[in-house]
């Protein structure tokens, strides 16, 4: 993990000169090997198995220490959201599903009422114009069916589309953490992690297909979270306090990321609102993201960046990540 409270130095090399003829050789063995040269001779972690399971260890630096878990990206039909009842009997995110969907199927009867209504009364118009046997009304009938079917086409047509929709959402992929009735699983070694993917407790990533072949084959050292799955949410806070300047754009990018995953994953409403599209810390996010960039959108990040409170922010951060903190059940 990279450590962004220290200042970086950048260290100018020189190429080596020969050596005056009086002057003895010096023994290459006995010479210190030099910091890349160390990283160089260490063997390159192993992502084989990583990529056949489709899952990757992640590393989240919190207030109260460092852990590591896991992470995979699946369908939202595939998963079955943690149980959070146990954490949170009064747990809002699913009370506010409840309710759409209870006022979902109220209006299906509704509109089933009104159309079956309107059905029949088409229907006795027509019956009654059919018998005096009237040009006009027998016009007013064929108009009264043109319609009843082009609002049955229209319904069908709204069905499709919900039906597409509710495709589309099942398709798409969502974040899923180790996680155990609404609680973030974070262990503080890579041992501790192994051991308890092997003992088989129970966790809501076993719903994978893949974690079994994980659960057999995974040994400690594979435990080396990439640079772009390592995530410092411990630092944030006070990075925003130290104002506009000192703004670590890639920590604050990166701490977005991680905490809308984990929001979703954990169900936490209130986070997920937090940054949610139109939010001062969305907001916060798009300047970031496009001050990083050249060109006159890099410019006008900066500009907008330079409107947004430090305060304010720090404030919105510090209640993300004490929410965070909140469910999170450490393992030693």
């Amino acid at each position: 993990m990279g450590n962004r409270t220290h200042t970086e130095v950048s260290v100018a090399r020189q190429s080596p000169q020969r050596p005056d003829a009086d002057e003895p050789e010096l023994d290459d063995t006995e010479a210190p090997a030099a910091a890349d040269e160390v990283e160089a001779d260490r063997p390159p972690v192993n992502r084989a198995l990583w990529d056949e399971v489709r899952i990757d260890p992640v590393e989240i630096a919190l207030p109260a220490g460092t852990g590591f878990t896991l992470r995979a990206y699946r369908p939202a039909r595939e998963l079955t959201p943690t149980d959070v009842v146990e954490r949170d009997q009064d747990d809002p995110f699913l009370a506010r599903r409840q309710v759409v969907e209870t006022e979902d199927d109220e209006e299906v009867v509704i509109l089933d009422e009104e159309f079956a209504a309107l059905s029949a009364e088409e229907d006795d118009e027509k019956a009654e114009k059919a018998a005096k046997g009237r040009r006009k009304g027998k016009a007013d009938d064929d108009a009264a069916e043109d319609k009843a079917e082009s609002e049955d086409d229209d319904e069908e047509a709204e069905e499709d589309d919900e039906d597409e929709d509710e495709d589309a959402a099942g398709d798409e992929e969502v974040p899923a953490f180790l996680t155990h009735k609404g609680r973030l699983l974070l262990f503080k070694t890579p041992e501790s992690l192994v051991s308890f993917i092997r003992s088989g407790a129970p966790n809501d990533m076993s719903q994978l297909d893949s974690w079994n072949e994980l659960s057999e084959r995974l040994e400690p050292a594979d435990i080396a979270p990439l640079d772009e799955d390592t995530y410092e949410l411990d630092l944030v806070v006070e990075n925003l306090r130290g104002g506009h300047d000192a703004w670590d754009h890639e920590l604050l990018i990166e701490a977005g990321e991680i905490a809308r995953d984990l929001a979703y994953a954990l169900r936490l409403p209130a986070v997920l609102d937090m940054l949610s599209a139109g939010s001062s810390l969305d907001d916060l996010d798009e300047a970031l993201r496009a001050s990083v960039n050249g060109g006159i959108g890099g410019f006008l990040g900066r500009r907008r960046l330079k409107k947004i409170g430090a305060q304010t922010a720090s404030l919105g951060w510090r209640t993300i990540v004490g929410k965070i903190s909140a469910v999170v059940d450490w393992r030693d």
